[in-house]
């Protein structure tokens, strides 16, 4: 038996064994078992999403682009602000598909 498959067995009967004393613990206890996890959970999707960002700007940095301005960052905004503003305009009005039918 692999080392692998050892632990697959072992998880395995470790969420036999979870799953029976779940079954007899009171509705209550048994919600605070669901918090606890789902907070282990979101530990873990936060530990995930921060690696995803650290290698996001290992990534960035990689490229050896120069910084932006913060003049630059706010034209950036500014033009994507009025494309939006442009876009909602038209669909308000009516413009696009369907106009003139």
């Amino acid at each position: 038996m692999t080392a692998m498959q050892a632990q697959l067995m072992q998880a395995q009967s470790m969420e036999a064994q979870l799953i029976q004393r779940l079954k007899v613990l009171p509705p209550e206890r048994v919600a605070q078992v669901f918090d606890f996890v789902e907070f282990l959970a979101s530990r873990v999707q936060q530990g995930q999403a921060a690696k995803r960002l650290g290698d996001a700007f290992a990534r960035l940095d990689a490229l050896g682009l120069p910084p932006i301005s913060d003049d630059e960052i706010e034209e950036e905004v500014q033009a994507a602000r009025r494309e939006r503003q442009a876009r909602q305009a038209g669909v308000n009005t009516g413009a696009g598909a369907g106009a003139g039918v």
